[in-house]
């Protein structure tokens, strides 16, 4: 499994529970995660099959800035 990380504006728990149904679609429930607090309000999926760029498009087609962190 690869894990993908995103620094994203997500700023509360009540936005991630707005966006819970769309990436339990894109990833599968149980397969991501947000740290809120973390400075870059990091968003974790566990995926084989999701590509950077539909998470990335995802977040922002819902009013989220989101950029993926590598190594």
């Amino acid at each position: 499994m690869e894990v993908l990380v995103f620094s994203t504006s997500v700023q509360s728990y009540d936005q991630v529970k707005s966006l819970a149904p769309l990436i339990d679609s894109l990833a599968g429930k149980n397969r991501w995660n947000f740290a809120l607090d973390d400075c870059d309000k990091i968003l974790r999926i566990v995926s084989d099959k999701v590509k950077p760029n539909a998470a990335i498009h995802l977040l922002k087609q819902s009013g989220y800035q989101c950029r993926e962190l590598t190594d």
